[in-house]
């Protein structure tokens, strides 16, 4: 299998949260690569664990489009196509759109002035070059405009895709080059929502998503070759 990965423990966790954590990171991360199988035994062995919390975690897993389960052949970690980053894409696009206007609308100077400190912390995340800290940062950034929206629908759908953006977002993240990219286009997105520009923000998130879909659908049509 790839790189080592360990279970860490955590007392306020049961255990087949603790495990799905483990393998989810693992493959974000890419210490599990894709189309590598997931062995039940072999799992249950490294990660000192019972077969239990490896089927359950594999089957949530699974929901998240993650992992795929093959036919006579078992789980094997997902690849990453161009296929499933349009279709999240498509969602996002549509979704962050619609939350933009509403925070356009209803964004408290409180609000604002959060959303400086987490592009600042963003920004710093940059600096120190950790992909998993600057993924965790941008989440944060975004975090802020979908509490803005006031509406605890929107922000649970947007939660729920997510879990399915996260791996592309680390993708995209991986890419040196466009990290001051990132930065300058939520630095964009903070100017219009400052000036409650709708149709500035909407252009600014539009253009956010769409430099996304284009240098991740680059990298996986150069793995591809």
């Amino acid at each position: 299998m790839g790189s080592e990965f360990k279970v860490t423990m955590n007392e306020y966790l049961p255990l087949r949260d603790v495990v799905f954590n483990t393998l989810r990171q693992a493959i974000l991360k890419g210490e599990l690569e894709p189309g590598e199988r997931l062995m039940e035994i072999q799992l249950a062995e490294r990660l000192g664990v019972s077969r239990t919390p490896i089927r359950e975690a594999i089957r949530k897993l699974e929901l998240e489009g993650l992992v795929l389960m093959i036919p006579r052949k078992g789980a094997e970690v997902a690849n990453i196509s161009e296929t499933s980053l349009r279709e999240v894409l498509e969602v996002r696009r549509s979704l962050e759109e619609l939350a933009i206007e509403l925070a356009c609308q209803r964004i408290t100077e409180e609000e604002l002035r959060e959303l400086e400190l987490a592009e600042n912390a963003f920004a710093e995340a940059i600096r120190k070059g950790d992909i998993m800290t600057i993924a965790e940062s941008d989440e944060r950034y975004h975090d802020v405009i979908y509490q803005a929206t006031e509406n605890s629908r929107l922000v649970q759908i947007l939660s729920n895709l997510r879990e399915q953006m996260y791996r592309y977002r680390l993708e995209y993240i991986k890419d040196a080059d466009k990290r001051q990219i990132l930065i300058v286009e939520h630095e964009h997105i903070l100017r219009a929502l400052k000036a409650h520009n709708i149709a500035e923000a909407k252009g600014a998130v539009r253009e956010h998503i769409d430099n996304q879909q284009l240098t991740v659908s680059k990298n996986i049509k150069e793995r591809a070759s």
